[in-house]
């Protein structure tokens, strides 16, 4: 979690969101940080780059493995998680604006999805949350920051 904290640094520096994410599988780590700003595409979620760059260098798209993220998963990359069939997801801050992974709902937890994932949560969450709460903090002090 930490280098995923540290890769949420890299983020906020380009002006993006501060979400980083570690993707470790076979042995083999993934790395990427939210990238909706600099790429400018709205699916650049840490997740998702990270998803996409295992799916590449194994080439395969059932990954497995676990993935560690500073925020608790929007939905969209919750579906994700499950599609690429993730074994474990360790999260610090939980969301209570868009989290998937319990905190608005739990994708990774219905039944009705046919993949699960184990979700461990609270991992540095302090930690996690401060860097969001700074980041926005600045945005406010700055600029305008839209959400649209």
């Amino acid at each position: 979690m930490r280098r995923a904290i540290e890769l949420a640094g890299q983020a906020a520096a380009a002006g993006d969101v501060p979400i980083g994410a570690v993707l470790v599988v076979d042995g083999r780590i993934f790395e990427a940080y939210n990238e909706r700003e600099a790429r400018p595409d709205p699916t650049a979620h840490a997740e998702m780059l990270v998803i996409r760059a295992a799916a590449q260098a194994l080439g395969r798209w059932r990954i497995g493995g676990s993935l560690y993220v500073t925020k608790e998963p929007c939905a969209m990359c919750a579906g994700a998680l499950a599609g690429a069939r993730i074994e474990r997801l360790i999260y610090g801050c939980r969301d209570p604006k868009g989290g998937a992974a319990g905190s608005v709902i739990d994708i990774l937890g219905s039944a009705a999805v046919n993949h699960r994932v184990d979700v461990v949560d609270g991992v540095l969450a302090e930690e996690t949350a401060a860097q969001l709460r700074g980041f926005f903090a600045e945005k406010r002090r700055t600029e305008r920051w839209s959400s649209g």
